[in-house]
């Protein structure tokens, strides 16, 4: 929900030309003056801008209700200046006094219905009530008034988002840059409606224009960057990175997001690198010590991953994707009773993650806890029914303890799950074969060689004995050869 309580000033209205009141001295005389009278229990006169002033003074120091006790001295003095009515309606918004706000605006609009700064209120005020409809009027008509409105079509923007209309956010966020093409907030919401629509060639096209117009934008190159890193083009991510931090050398995020892509193209040690360099601009938080953790795991250098993963942990306990990758460094170098703990911390942040659970149930079955690793693969593969790997490690655990007609029952549920898997068919194939179901199991052969002929190979690996199968290798050579 984004609600953003406008700070309106009202408009000059001078009496006295011996206050500048643009001048903090002048304010602060004012403000002693205002202080000096109530103390005196007297009647002192202040034009329309002193009494701004002394307004956002208490407001300055969040007291709200000397604020409001300004703001009625101010209507007394001034009691057609629309102006103070805003903001007593500001001011009764931060004190949770919604119904006297909306009839403070009521009043501001039949003395000056042209003022914009009513219906901006107003609108913010209706969207933090989720009155979207009624908050999209508002602003509609804060922008027949107002000079400068690229805000308020941000404001807008934010109202379709939060009605899940992004197509609508998304009109509106490009009118705000065609007025004011330097609105950083306009243009990350961009990225953001273009990524929840999923329409990242659509973003890519809108920020390659973006920049012909505005190449030093260290932000349309920065959203470029991840439109690419999302539709899986590295190198082009990577570029646009580094265009954005040749901009802003400052720029943390690009180099995170950098990094990212290094890590998708398998280039871990160029990764750990670049992440390291957002250390010179930002303090390392939970995240990217993770991310690094999880590049030295890629290594194989599990003495470092784990003294990252520790790092992460250390500083955001809660972080279940540091617990889990100690658990993994351990798993590696098969202290699985050790791992076990890590597994089940990772658990406890996150109980619908499939892959901590699928690692608890393989950890089990390695120390031979059946039953736990049995439990532990039953609530991955119901998590995520579309892990193939899961049925596979699942079924598995049974076979190797002979219980052969009960890994066929589990890979049979895989299979219901992920009907075109041709590694869950062959594997079914071998299952078949070692229970003496050969007929079925040819039948598994077919279907598996038709799902995708190239993974023939997954048959042997778990049961070589196959390969000297004359039967099997002649249907295996009619769709390959």
């Amino acid at each position: 929900m984004h609600f953003v309580l406008f700070n309106f000033k009202v408009g000059k209205q001078m009496y006295d030309d011996d206050f500048d009141f643009e001048n903090p001295e002048d304010a602060r005389l004012s403000v002693e003056r205002y202080e000096e009278m109530i103390r005196n229990q007297d009647q002192y006169f202040f034009d329309a801008d002193a009494f701004e002033k002394i307004i956002d003074h208490y407001i300055d120091k969040n007291d709200p209700i000397k604020a409001l006790q300004v703001v009625e001295y101010a209507l007394n003095q001034h009691p057609y200046a629309s102006s103070f009515f805003i903001k007593q309606a500001q001011l009764f918004i931060m004190t949770n006094q919604t119904a006297k706000a909306f009839k403070m605006l009521d009043k501001a609009e039949t003395m000056e219905p042209s003022n914009p700064d009513i219906y901006l209120l107003r609108g913010n005020l209706l969207e933090n009530h989720e009155r979207h409809d009624e908050a999209l009027l508002n602003y509609q008509k804060a922008l027949l008034f107002a000079d400068e409105v690229d805000e308020i079509c941000l404001q807008i923007a934010y109202v379709y988002q939060n009605m899940g209309n992004y197509e609508s956010a998304v009109d509106f966020l490009k009118k705000s840059l065609e007025i004011n093409m330097e609105n950083q907030d306009a243009l990350y919401e961009l990225a953001f409606c273009y990524d929840v629509l999923d329409q990242q060639e659509e973003s890519i096209k809108f920020y390659e224009q973006y920049i012909n117009e505005e190449p030093y934008s260290h932000a349309a190159w920065y959203n470029l960057g991840n439109s690419y890193l999302k539709m899986g083009l590295y190198e082009k991510s990577i570029d646009a990175y580094d265009y954005a931090i040749l901009i802003k050398e400052n720029f943390a995020s690009a180099y995170f997001n950098k990094g990212n892509a290094l890590v998708c193209l398998d280039r871990f040690m160029e990764a750990i690198q670049v992440y390291r360099q957002t250390f010179e601009y930002e303090q390392p938080d939970a995240e990217i010590y993770c991310s690094m953790g999880e590049c030295y795991e890629k290594l194989e250098m599990m003495d470092e991953a784990r003294s990252f993963y520790k790092k992460a942990v250390k500083m955001d306990a809660n972080l279940a994707e540091g617990w889990f990758g100690i658990g993994v460094t351990l798993d590696y170098e098969e202290r699985w009773f050790e791992s076990l703990h890590f597994y089940r911390k990772a658990i406890e942040l996150d109980a619908i993650n499939a892959e901590y659970w699928f690692a608890f149930g393989d950890s089990q079955g390695k120390l031979g806890n059946y039953e736990e690793s049995a439990s532990a693969y039953e609530k991955a593969a119901e998590i995520d029914p579309l892990d193939t790997e899961i049925w596979l490690d699942y079924s598995s655990l049974f076979y190797e303890q002979e219980k052969v007609e009960e890994a066929i029952a589990i890979l049979s549920e895989g299979i219901k799950n992920n009907p075109d898997a041709a590694e869950l068919y062959y594997r079914m194939v071998a299952y078949k074969f070692s229970s003496g179901q050969y007929q079925e199991a040819l039948s598994f052969l077919e279907h598996a060689l038709a799902a995708d002929p190239e993974k023939y190979e997954h048959l042997f690996e778990y049961l070589p004995q196959l390969q000297n199968n004359k039967i099997i290798i002649d249907i295996i050579n009619r769709y390959i050869l």
